[in-house]
């Protein structure tokens, strides 16, 4: 059995956070007189949900307040669940980042960004400053989730940071809101609220009384029915939405804020603007929400598709671990606000980039965090060179061939043609 050091961070009826010796962070979820962990912060070596029984020992220590405490994984558990995924040593440069989006509140505008202003990638996701991405959402009074696919008009809701804390919130018709991130890390601490993104349950904090009447105003014309909160935690606590959980690379600290399902997603310009040449309206790289806007040297459509491993200049590293799969928000224009009339880039991407086992079609790449690093608008972004002899992590091997199972028996000969799958079907 393998023994941690950690120490308790803060603990209350729903969950225990602490610091572990080695500087990963764990969160347990409580489950009657059983925890749930779920989510391990590590970059190499992760962990993902299991049921783990808390001694009485533990539980004594926990109520006493103690600020060490010693959780006992078994060798089980690590076999089962560690895995093994290798950084690569040789990058290849395929373009730089044109743009950098942070959207401080989820399904609203993004934040007005300087070109040479550098941006953290941590495991939360993109922060400046006191901003993080996605680290405010709008619920219902019920306390669900409120998105721009119910009310278009959200992504007209604009923010800019203002000296170090404040951020300013604007949108059409409405005086300017002021929300000061130190007052939310104080005043508001403790006031839980249970929520959800999708079917990921997450506690999150109220923000106050003026912001829920600003927003209640703005999108359904009210001054109640719904709530601005944040999310307070300095590690990702969420479990990985269902739709997610068999993507072999996604791990627990990929959940990050509020985001639907990763901390960060990549969009490639080339596969942009060759939808724009099936569509009968283009539509611009904002209106698919992703924090990265990649410019190609050479213009190549759809290739991010094949990729495993992504660097932004000289620091961050991401693994890509799953397709970002499409629904009805790209149909709306991040400039008027309005939805397409004829459903459009949804209804041509359904016809040609169908990703079969989501039943949904598919553009950009949600990536998890593996080096967390600052960067820039014109930052190289480099992929794996596929030249190099890559690790295949399930077996911690090189490789350099496949081995095939035969599915159709049929005569070969030589200078036949070799077919591979069509990856745009």
């Amino acid at each position: 059995m393998d023994q941690l050091n950690v120490v308790l961070l803060f603990s209350d009826e729903f969950k225990i956070c602490l610091q572990s010796n080695d500087g990963r962070g764990i969160v347990y979820q409580r489950s009657g007189e059983r925890f749930t962990q779920c989510y391990m912060s590590q970059m190499a070596v992760t962990h993902t949900s299991a049921d783990v029984t808390i001694n009485k020992i533990l539980l004594t220590s926990l109520a006493a307040g103690t600020a060490a405490i010693t959780v006992i994984l078994t060798y089980v558990y690590y076999r089962k669940y560690v895995r093994r995924d290798v950084m690569p040593v040789k990058w290849r440069p395929v373009g730089t980042l044109q743009q950098i989006n942070i959207f401080p509140i989820k399904s609203c505008g993004a934040l007005k960004l300087n070109a040479d202003e550098f941006i953290e990638c941590n495991v939360l996701g993109l922060r400046l400053l006191s901003v993080l991405d996605r680290a405010l959402m709008v619920i219902s009074d019920k306390n669900e989730m409120i998105t721009a696919r119910k009310y278009p008009k959200m992504v007209l809701i604009h923010t800019k940071l203002v000296g170090n804390t404040i951020l300013h919130i604007t949108a059409p018709g409405m005086d300017t809101l002021e929300l000061d991130y130190a007052y939310l890390s104080e005043s508001t601490l403790g006031k839980d609220i249970h929520t959800s993104v999708w079917d990921s349950k997450v506690d999150a904090m109220l923000c106050g009384d003026k912001y829920d009447q600003w927003f209640s105003y703005y999108i359904l014309g009210k001054e109640r029915g719904l709530k601005l909160v944040y999310y307070p935690y300095p590690m990702p606590i969420r479990n990985t939405v269902s739709r997610l959980t068999k993507e072999p690379y996604l791990q627990p600290e990929d959940t990050g804020t509020f985001g639907d399902a990763t901390s960060y997603m990549l969009m490639n310009l080339s596969s942009i603007d060759d939808l724009n040449t099936r569509i009968p309206r283009p539509v611009d790289a904002l209106q698919f929400r992703g924090n990265f806007h990649l410019k190609m040297y050479k213009s190549q459509a759809y290739v991010e598709d094949k990729w495993q491993w992504i660097r932004i200049g000289d620091a961050a590293i991401f693994r890509v671990v799953a397709p970002c799969t499409r629904c009805i928000f790209p149909n709306i224009n991040a400039v008027t606000g309005e939805r397409d009339p004829e459903g459009e880039p949804l209804k041509t991407l359904t016809k040609y980039r169908m990703v079969t086992r989501y039943s949904s079609p598919a553009l950009g790449i949600h990536l998890g965090l593996r080096r967390a690093g600052a960067v820039k608008v014109h930052d190289v972004i480099y992929i794996e060179d596929e030249n190099e002899y890559r690790m295949v992590s399930r077996y911690s091997s090189p490789a350099s061939r496949i081995h095939l199972g035969l599915r159709e028996a049929g005569a070969v000969k030589v200078n036949d043609v070799i077919y591979g799958e069509d990856e745009n079907e």
